[in-house]
């Protein structure tokens, strides 16, 4: 699950280069703005098939916390 996150995120982002761990923040860390989360969001959503509410997006600090939303909803 993790590595799909991260394969998706690095996609989106361009961000090869950049190591990415649960604790990595899309917006401090990788540089991610508003927009890139909604696409990376959106992208997450038709990849494992489950909806992620913007209450509950917004509540994202690191990539873990992605991780961990998907596999409690999937």
């Amino acid at each position: 699950m993790f590595n799909k996150v991260v394969e998706i995120i690095r996609e989106q982002l361009s961000v090869e280069d950049k190591e990415i761990t649960m604790e990595t923040s899309l917006m401090k860390d990788l540089e991610a703005d508003s927009l890139d989360a909604v696409e990376i969001i959106m992208a997450l959503e038709d990849e494992f098939d489950v909806e992620i509410p913007d209450t509950e997006a917004e509540k994202f600090q690191s990539i873990g916390d992605i991780v961990k939303f998907i596999e409690a909803n999937k």
